[in-house]
């Protein structure tokens, strides 16, 4: 499968992500790891390290290739600032797959994630072959909740115990 990087509004490069991303990425988790804790599950502080990373990029580019994930970064001036991701996809005849997506704290409102979103729904249907893609995001995450309304999404119900984040 080929997915072709795009410049997104603002100059930011929306590309899959490379195993050599590990330290920027690393160092961009590092850096939003406060901002991030409300909305990701807690993590360990062996998360937060260049090896931990690079096991993560392996495992995502493993399941590329086996067409059950799409890893993209979000890439400005030389460094990551945010990722999203279609992962658990499924074909015949369900053509689905879960989002999830995050922004570095000093880029926000400024379209990157709309734009993202955006551009991953794109070619999840005419490259990739989904019709549905399913984001989930907690009842107070409000920029989130207007970044998927503008992307099309619509809500279709609540689970209050679905997400375990942040420990709860």
């Amino acid at each position: 499968m080929i997915i072709p990087p795009e410049v997104l509004s603002g100059g930011a490069l929306l590309r899959l992500v490379s195993i050599d991303d590990a330290e920027v990425l690393n160092s961009a988790h590092m850096a939003n790891r406060e901002y991030l804790a409300s909305w990701e599950p807690r993590r360990s502080d062996s998360f937060f390290t260049v090896e931990a990373q690079a096991e993560r990029i392996a495992e995502q580019l493993k399941q590329f290739g086996e067409r059950r994930a799409v890893p993209w970064v979000f890439e400005s001036d030389g460094g990551v600032i945010g990722t999203i991701t279609l992962s658990g996809m499924t074909f015949s005849p369900f053509c689905s797959a879960y989002l999830g997506y995050w922004v570095a704290a000093d880029r926000q409102n400024q379209g990157l994630a709309s734009a993202g979103v955006a551009s991953v729904c794109r070619t999840a249907r005419e490259v990739i072959g989904l019709h549905r893609i399913e984001a989930t995001t907690l009842l107070d995450n409000d920029p989130s909740q207007r970044v998927l309304e503008k992307s099309g999404f619509e809500p279709i119900g609540m689970a209050s115990r679905y997400l375990h984040i942040n420990g709860e």
